[in-house]
């Protein structure tokens, strides 16, 4: 019963204290849900006009508050503007909605976006995400929480002295005495063992002693009846042992010659079925091995033409690779121009509809005239820039895309055909503090297929960020290109954790990679051999050491035989 209680009280109090809990957490992310229509119209204001100094006043501001332990603000490519306190682990997708999350530890947050409206047009401009935590709401709930557990530990204690007191007096006590006197059971004075003890209540334990007691006059009963059986007893078992006796030795006479005829039978059947199942899993076993080699003859055959055909797709694919990541890169950097050029041309073409209305209305006056005019030329020349910049992109793309697919040769300046294949990479690299310097003698024309080209220049520099410059922040690339008469000298440099001996023994070989598990397929640099040597007819030489970068070097004609 005590123990009953006890779980009861325990699951109530944990109960009370849960819901305090859950109704104090809930009160806590209302406040971080008032927060956000207190501070995110400032916020959205400073992030809109990039003034990051004052988004982290805002931010230390909303630091200083109680519930919040923790603040992260990021700009809409993700980037962290502020961030303090107590943090958890994000997700990069932007938010575009409200959501609350528990994270380990007992801390929870709380995420919106900020939207910024302009021109009856919404623009997201990054999100804020508020942190708080379990000690801020067991702060609020800490005086509640001791006081149930102190009424749980009052109430309890009383109980238990009360029960144990009534426990006592009424049950061990008189409960200890019976014990005491059963204990001094004595098989062979069983009137002496009956309990003698005088109790005032008509409960269980005078019934016990009653029970107990009619046992012990059951037990001298059938004491005295079986003493009468035992003799009888004896006599019976004494003529029953004669009989067995005769009975015994006429069965193991007939049961030994028949347990004889049924071993010979036995033993006669048994060598039968084993030579059965000998015979036949030798028959199986001929026909199963006729039957394997027939099918490994098959699969070496169909494995030797699968090896070839998956080796030239694992090339193919390869080469393939590297244009759907400018793709993505370039897809990019395309959407910034173009979304500011739409927002641009709203802006305009509202003017456009206010304008044409005040001169209908006529109430078109010289300053709204001019304003406009001035608002006219800012936009336009937004506009302009920024197609521009997406014309260029999607030119130089165009260019190294349609080279990188075709096998076709052309006459063509080769220092600006690098300066286009480094501009389409330079999405995989422009949030690092990595530098790629290019060399080239002005109006150097060769003669070959520019996908190549294409290929080679964009293995070197993907092979560098990848792996030349894993695990540091910066780094340099230098490209420099000589006229050496008839023949084109490409020198290839980087600073990053270059090679060791080994390594660099094996790095033109078809499937070596440092990075295998981890999505590394170890045909980039046997790519780029094979295009130096098959496709321009030259020749190609890698130097390196550990940590002092890698070096190549390339030669070949300028005009394809």
């Amino acid at each position: 019963m005590l123990s009953v209680y006890f779980s009861l009280t325990l699951l109530v109090t944990i109960g009370q204290i849960f819901t305090e809990y859950l109704s104090t957490k809930n009160h806590v992310e209302s406040e971080l849900q008032t927060l956000k229509n207190t501070f995110s119209s400032s916020l959205t204001r400073a992030m809109w006009e990039l003034n990051n100094d004052q988004v982290r006043a805002i931010s230390e501001g909303l630091m200083s508050l109680p519930i919040v332990e923790g603040l992260q603000v990021r700009g809409e490519n993700g980037n962290y503007i502020a961030d303090y306190g107590i943090r958890a682990k994000r997700s990069l997708a932007p938010i575009d909605r409200e959501v609350i999350e528990d994270h380990s530890g007992g801390v929870f947050s709380y995420s919106f976006p900020l939207v910024f409206k302009f021109s009856g047009r919404e623009s997201t401009v990054g999100d804020v995400t508020l942190y708080s935590s379990f000690d801020t709401i067991f702060s609020r709930i800490e005086v509640g929480v001791f006081f149930l557990i102190g009424n749980a530990i009052v109430k309890t204690t009383f109980l238990v002295f009360l029960f144990m007191t009534a426990f006592r007096t009424m049950l061990s006590e008189p409960l200890q005495s019976i014990t005491e006197q059963m204990g001094n059971f004595d098989p062979e004075h069983l009137r002496d063992s009956k309990i003698n003890i005088e109790l005032e209540d008509d409960n269980e334990l005078l019934q016990l002693k009653e029970s107990y007691n009619g046992v012990i006059d059951d037990l001298i009963v059938s004491k005295n009846n079986l003493n009468d059986a035992k003799s009888e007893l004896t006599l019976a078992n004494r003529k029953l042992d004669d009989q067995n006796l005769i009975l015994e030795q006429e069965v193991a006479k007939k049961t030994a010659s028949l347990s004889q005829i049924m071993l010979d039978l036995e033993q006669q059947k048994d060598e039968l079925i084993a030579h059965q199942r000998e015979l036949r899993q030798e028959n199986e076993n001929r026909q199963y091995i006729e039957a394997e080699l027939r099918k490994r003859n098959q699969e070496l055959a169909n494995s030797m033409n699968t090896l070839r055909q998956t080796q030239e797709q694992l090339v193919e694919s390869e080469r393939m690779a590297s244009l759907g990541g400018l793709v993505a890169g370039i897809a990019h950097d395309v959407n910034t121009p173009l979304g500011v050029s739409v927002t641009a041309a709203s802006f305009l073409q509202e003017r456009l509809n206010n304008l044409k209305t005040d001169f209908e209305d006529k109430s078109l006056t010289s300053k709204s005239m001019s304003s406009f005019i001035d608002e006219a030329e800012q936009t336009a020349l937004l506009l302009l820039n920024n197609l521009e910049r997406a014309s260029d992109l999607i030119a130089s793309f165009k260019q190294v895309a349609v080279d990188q697919t075709s096998e076709t040769e052309r006459e063509f300046v080769l220092g600006d055909y690098i300066n286009e294949i480094i501009l389409s990479l330079k999405p995989s690299f422009k949030h690092t503090e990595y530098e790629i310097n290019v060399s080239c003698p002005d109006n150097l024309v060769v003669k070959c297929a520019p996908g190549a080209i294409a290929q080679i220049v964009t293995n070197m520099v993907v092979n560098s960020l990848t792996h030349g410059f894993e695990g540091k922040t910066t780094g340099t690339i230098n490209l420099v290109v000589k006229d050496a008469g008839d023949n084109v000298v490409i020198d290839y440099t980087d600073n990053g954790n270059g090679l060791n001996e080994e390594a660099l023994e094996k790095l033109f070989d078809a499937f070596f990679t440092t990075k295998r598990g981890q999505g590394g397929s170890g045909l980039g640099t046997h790519i780029m051999y094979n295009l130096v040597t098959q496709s321009l007819n030259g020749h190609i030489e890698a130097q390196s050491a550990p940590e002092q970068g890698l070096h190549y070097t390339i030669r070949f004609p300028k005009k394809s035989t």
